[in-house]
């Protein structure tokens, strides 16, 4: 029990806030937005720590890539793999949502007001730019200290991609600059975890002037977000990874996923880290027997980029925003877009609990045209559904992994992989 409390502290704490902030909200109304201040604070915190946070975790991640024990098959399977499932796990995403109104858009309008701040000028400004001219505007900045902005996440997106391969590319002679910054990004990270300590009570507060404001609908939007994701999560969990253990496998495969499946589910679930599970998750693949070398590269690549749990939840994420804001999908670019966007936001999810997908979210917010006062209602969904998120994050990863060495050893490797793995 005190391990569970433990694993579950920071969740249970900024649950129990956003709960009493719901309660403070419809008893108090109107009156409740005089906590409004306290849940700025939480928001400007927020805001500007991402653009550092948004340097240093990319730059960082790519100067450190090393090269994968096998070369070539086994990395552009897991590539392959890891596309294959991203594209299922947004599509059912899309599909839960689609047909389903997460909010009611009725107080949209208000809502709007009050979130968007001042953006009208903006918006008449960006009218007469042609497609061409966004894109452009979007990916690059025309002066460096444009990119301190967090009006501009693309390009700084972009610019710490290129960061982080000049350093790669540079070696040796780099290793000062890749020391410094990945102590930077350490230390941006324990900013993080430090502002995360005051979330409680500027989530708790922001929620109460916001249901104070809006009134009991949007509460009932996040139960109703809860509700629908927790189902998927649980179908998602037992049909579709029985699948892919049986295209990895057949029936033996199945067997032997669910035999070792426990294990990463409780971690992640206990931990609600991808990052911390990644132990327990090889040894899990490694007993279903997926040879070491895959196991080993698989599961931490998939730590980052591959989230099933995740991409699902980004999905949520922009059709609530969409029924929040009243925005039209109606056409097949609009579809693709929330499905793109779904999709690259799943990259910028770090494998750590609470806090982890500020990069993420802020993206969403950008590349679907909303105010960046909208950041804290992202926050509440993914607090909501964390723990089930890991898990699907989690234990797709060792169902990948079975997918992977299918492909790299054959249609035999389940009867030889144990085999293969005590010669190697």
């Amino acid at each position: 029990m005190k391990k569970f409390l433990s694993n579950y502290k920071t969740t249970i704490i900024l649950l129990v806030a956003i709960i009493v902030g719901a309660i403070v909200g419809i008893i108090f109304q109107e009156k409740a937005t005089i906590l409004k201040p306290l849940g700025d604070i939480f928001l400007n915190l927020l805001l500007v720590i991402v653009v550092p946070l948004i340097f240093l975790t990319i730059t960082t991640s790519i100067s450190k890539m090393q090269s994968p024990k096998r070369l070539g098959k086994i990395i552009f399977t897991i590539i392959g793999v890891f596309v294959f499932t991203s594209i299922i796990a947004v599509l059912i995403g899309f599909a839960s949502t689609y047909f389903v109104e997460l909010i009611e858009p009725e107080d949209g309008e208000k809502i709007r007001e009050t979130l968007q701040e001042s953006d009208e000028t903006t918006e008449t400004e960006e009218d007469d730019a042609t497609i061409a001219d966004r894109t452009v505007d979007l990916l690059t900045v025309d002066d460096f200290y444009k990119l301190l902005s967090k009006e501009n996440i693309i390009a700084l997106l972009i610019a710490s991609v290129i960061v982080g391969l000049a350093i790669n590319m540079s070696g040796e002679k780099a290793k000062p600059v890749k020391e410094l910054l990945v102590s930077a990004n350490e230390v941006v990270n324990n900013v993080v975890k430090i502002i995360m300590y005051y979330a409680p009570i500027g989530l708790g507060c922001y929620f109460a002037s916001f249901v104070g404001s809006f009134g009991e609908t949007i509460v009932v939007g996040y139960l109703k977000t809860f509700i629908i994701y927790l189902v998927v999560t649980v179908a998602f969990y037992f049909i579709m990874y029985t699948f892919y253990a049986f295209l990895a496998g057949g029936k033996i495969g199945v067997r032997r996923f669910w035999k070792n499946a426990l294990t990463p589910t409780v971690t992640a679930l206990g931990t609600c880290s991808s990052a911390a599970c990644i132990p327990s998750n090889i040894q899990a693949s490694k007993n279903i027997g997926v040879p070491s070398d895959i196991a080993e590269t698989t599961i931490p690549l998939g730590s980052s980029f591959h989230k099933d749990g995740s991409i699902i939840g980004s999905v949520f994420k922009i059709m609530f925003l969409i029924g929040l804001f009243g925005t039209s999908i109606s056409t097949t670019g609009d579809i693709l877009g929330v499905l793109g966007v779904a999709l690259l936001a799943n990259l910028l999810i770090t494998a750590v609990p609470i806090g982890g997908g500020t990069i993420s979210e802020m993206l969403i917010i950008s590349m679907m045209g909303y105010p960046v006062a909208a950041l804290p209602i992202l926050t509440i969904i993914a607090t909501i559904i964390d723990a089930p998120a890991t898990m699907l994050n989690v234990v797709g990863d060792t169902v990948s992994s079975m997918m992977v060495t299918r492909v790299v050893d054959g249609k035999d490797w389940i009867a030889k992989g144990t085999v293969l793995d005590d010669k190697k």
